[in-house]
């Protein structure tokens, strides 16, 4: 060996310990990523608590007091009297002599079964002889007989409302009419009270899907899902005032085509998957949050010169951004707005088009090259007419509106994992459409709902709630 030289003992070059570097760095990150999905908890995690957070509770200022406290009811339906002790609670004196009174205010939920009994009239029709019966508008079914014990139109509405919208399972629902109602319920009646709501509630469901076709703009969004065990997606559709949610076994366009066809011509805001680009007639916007999110893990991982392009594009969106708000607070008008659209996007284009010698840059770099148009598309305001007049309202620059409608239903499969058949998938979708739908439109779901269960005839959702 002597005489011999070994590569520790020549020179390390710059390039090969920036190259070091980064490869330890994305090691690390790769070890925390393989930890964080191994935990439990590891999706939800934000990192690291704050060394110094804000002291927790209300903090002071002129909000807060008795000028905000809640409004005492004018007539309490109980008044009960908080007697003074015999004895004084501090010295044991038994001599405590009454100075005055005050008054307090309880709201109390008072949890109770009403047991309802309807005396059905029957008869028969003198011309045709068919037999006929009367209902009560309380009633939630025609059976008689072996059938004639049902339950009532808010407790099917509870059932669908706790399972679709709170998350809670079947077996926790039985648990819960059972402890806080004392009601007797099984998981079966349970499920088949679901079934039957959804059931009910499908011409409603397919109005709001004729309706969605007609919306200014979609916002789309996807999330994995299972069907007896076997993968499947769950997909949101949401409009200027409708939601529509849909489990399919299939992932791509098929669904969002079979719901706004392949030839919408309105705004679709998206994340930039893929088969989105198949609606050629659509005006796109890609989702600006997404786009921030790829530049930042970008610049996780970049060194030298490689950080130049992933800021210079996260700086330019953040000024688009700042456009927006400026016109709407009235400082712009709409030809000096489409001056900057024009002028962000050229400024997007002269990014985009050298060849970067980073790979993950010149991947994004294609990507945004292809989508050139649909990057500052929230600049381009639509037109309102009212009777007052005609504005212009500029759409979301981000889908997070595809994306708060579809989290009660990953909360749902955080807690029980899907759907076990088709019929209670399609349920999923007809459900979760009502709910959202009617918190869109103002409406109270779970008032709906109990109609719904107590008319004997289809019932569509209102418009508006206002």
């Amino acid at each position: 060996m002597d005489g011999e030289t070994t590569n520790s003992d020549q020179p390390e070059c710059p390039g090969c310990r920036e190259l070091r570097k980064e490869i330890a760095e994305l090691r690390r990150i790769i070890e925390e990523l393989r930890r964080a999905g191994k935990r439990q908890a590891g999706p939800f995690s934000k990192g690291s608590p704050n060394p110094k957070p804000k002291r927790p509770g209300r903090k002071p200022g002129e909000e807060y007091g008795a000028q905000f406290s809640r409004v005492p009811p004018e007539q309490p339906d109980e008044t009960h009297h908080a007697e003074l002790p015999t004895a004084c609670p501090h010295c044991g004196g038994l001599h405590v002599i009454e100075t005055h009174t005050a008054e307090q205010f309880q709201s109390e939920v008072v949890c109770e079964v009403v047991q309802r009994k309807f005396v059905v009239h029957v008869g028969q029709c003198g011309a045709c002889g068919q037999r006929v019966q009367g209902r009560h508008t309380l009633q939630t079914s025609d059976a008689l007989g072996a059938a004639g014990v049902q339950l009532g139109g808010k407790t099917h509405a509870l059932i669908a409302w706790l399972n679709k919208r709170l998350g809670l399972s079947h077996g926790k629902v039985q648990e819960f009419f059972g402890r806080v109602f004392g009601l007797t319920l099984g998981r079966a009646t349970s499920c088949r009270s679901m079934l039957r709501t959804a059931q009910r509630a499908e011409p409603a469901v397919a109005e709001i899907r004729r309706d969605i076709r007609g919306s200014p703009f979609v916002v789309p969004d996807e999330t994995g899902w299972r069907i007896g065990g076997h993968s499947a997606w769950l997909h949101v559709a949401v409009g200027e005032s409708e939601t529509v949610v849909q489990v399919d076994r299939s992932r791509g366009h098929e669904p969002l085509a079979g719901l706004i066809g392949l030839d919408y011509a309105g705004r679709l805001i998206h994340d930039g998957w893929a088969p989105y680009d198949l609606f050629a007639s659509a005006v796109h916007q890609q989702c600006l949050t997404h786009l921030s999110k790829r530049c930042k893990e970008l610049l996780e991982t970049a060194t030298r010169g490689a950080v130049r392009f992933p800021r210079a594009v996260r700086k330019l969106l953040r000024q688009g951004l700042k456009i927006r708000d400026q016109f709407a607070s009235g400082e712009f008008s709409l030809q000096r707005l489409a001056w900057w659209r024009t002028r962000l996007t050229n400024r997007l284009s002269d990014l985009v088009t050298p060849i970067k010698s980073h790979a993950a840059n010149e991947t994004f770099a294609k990507f945004l090259n292809r989508h050139l148009e649909e990057v500052f598309t929230f600049l381009l305001p639509i037109v309102r007419t009212s009777p007052s007049g005609m504005t212009h309202q500029l759409l979301p620059a981000a889908n997070y509106l595809g994306e708060q409608a579809i989290r009660p239903a990953v909360v749902n499969r955080k807690v029980w994992g899907g759907n076990r058949t088709e019929r209670g998938a399609a349920a999923q979708g007809t459900l979760s459409t009502i709910v959202l739908t009617a918190l869109q439109r103002t409406l109270d779901p779970l008032a709906w709902f109990e109609r719904l269960r107590q008319s004997p005839h289809a019932l569509h959702l209102p418009r508006t709630g206002r």
